[in-house]
């Protein structure tokens, strides 16, 4: 089982917390299940580097566990951005050791 990074793209102008928004990030979350590593959290203020997708900005992000990364895209799926013409950037995180660092 490999670990991934969801890093959410949420639509320019989206507005956070509502009743309504809490209530979806919670059902998808809830949803990920056993799957979720890390739920991670929201971002608010934000600045970008090169191109990061027009249209959208950075919302957040999470961990995930999954077989591969075609599953972990299937899970992703159901991000309350992508409904919202947002999206999910899924990338499988390789972990270094220190000594590879060096």
């Amino acid at each position: 089982m490999s670990t991934y990074l969801f890093t959410y793209r949420a639509p320019k102008g989206y507005t956070a917390g509502s009743a309504e928004s809490i209530a979806e990030w919670r059902a998808f979350f809830a949803g990920l299940g056993g799957s979720l590593a890390e739920r991670g959290n929201p971002v608010f203020e934000r600045t970008t580097r090169g191109d990061c997708g027009a249209g959208t900005v950075l919302g957040g992000y999470s961990l995930v566990t999954a077989d591969d990364l075609e599953s972990a895209a299937t899970l992703a799926k159901a991000c309350p951005y992508v409904a919202q013409g947002g999206g999910v950037e899924v990338g499988e995180v390789t972990f270094l050791t220190p000594d590879q660092l060096a």
